[in-house]
């Protein structure tokens, strides 16, 4: 908890309380469905907590903004981003109904009602975001394939509607594949911890 108030010191006593609370609830959710690797429990705070806010320090998501986290997991970056900005709307999703439990029995305990957790694959879903965010659950250009229809023309921010990926190492390859111009956030530019040394933020306009 003292990085999360290391890098985001201006946090509301609420805010602290929740980000207090996810410690002790996935410690106690992932004994008994393992969504978290066994070793990363221990670092929970720094490699998933803080690494999932590495998004709210390249954008910052007005009141409003519906943002859909595809492949989350655990929760994740979805639940910390929805704990930082709790006047935006957050659809969490995962094809494995045992993490959707997880993510909506740590959904329910902190009390987020911001947060709508689904049981569906992204290529299923109908509906429109603003925003769409992920940690590297498969290359750009097949993810950019999943999401590009549900991606809101209703663009109320600086930076235009699009994708806010978490990812690791050396993109160019991979990101030569696309389209699109993106744009990288180095995550070491924001955070000192040898763990962000190759990760990044890449922000995928659509």
């Amino acid at each position: 908890m003292e990085l999360i108030d290391q890098y985001f010191p201006n946090l509301t006593a609420d805010q602290r309380d929740k980000f207090g609370q996810m410690g002790e609830l996935y410690e106690y959710w992932n004994a008994r469905v393992n969504v978290i690797s066994r070793q990363d429990i221990d670092t929970l705070y720094e490699r998933h907590v803080l690494h999932s806010l590495g998004i709210a320090k390249v954008q910052e998501f007005r009141p409003g903004t519906t943002i859909l986290d595809v492949g989350t997991g655990g929760g994740f970056p979805g639940v910390p981003l929805a704990i930082m900005f709790p006047e935006a709307q957050f659809h969490l999703v995962d094809s494995i109904g045992k993490k959707i439990r997880v993510v909506q029995e740590v959904v329910n305990a902190l009390k987020l009602d911001n947060v709508r957790a689904e049981q569906v694959r992204a290529e299923r879903l109908s509906e429109s975001y603003e925003f769409v965010v992920s940690r590297a659950v498969t290359r750009m250009a097949p993810f950019v394939g999943w999401v590009k229809k549900n991606i809101s023309r209703n663009s109320f921010h600086d930076r235009r509607n699009g994708i806010l990926y978490l990812k690791g190492g050396d993109l160019d390859e991979e990101l030569s594949e696309i389209r699109e111009k993106p744009q990288i956030y180095a995550l070491s530019d924001f955070f000192a911890e040898e763990f962000f040394e190759t990760k990044k933020v890449v922000y995928v306009p659509l």
